[in-house]
């Protein structure tokens, strides 16, 4: 699965175009363009918001099995 705990909130934008609307559906339609977004990984994210970790996860890699958009997260 290419979304995990460990990716930060840019990361997890970069690896999948529809991603932000996973985040906006958690309400979180902010984080793109935050200034935290390239550190928070997503384990802090749902952390500070109090989001269940596993299920914001799950929704996230929904999207990989329903569309073959999957763009690898660029380094550096």
């Amino acid at each position: 699965m290419p979304f995990h705990s460990q990716m930060t909130v840019d990361e997890a934008f970069a690896t999948h175009p529809h991603a932000r609307w996973v985040f906006a559906a958690y309400r979180l339609s902010g984080c793109n363009g935050c200034s935290r977004s390239s550190g928070e990984t997503l384990a802090e994210l749902c952390e500070g918001y109090k989001l269940p970790l596993e299920k914001f996860l799950a929704d996230l890699n929904a999207l990989c099995r329903t569309t073959s958009q999957v763009v690898p997260p660029q380094t550096g």
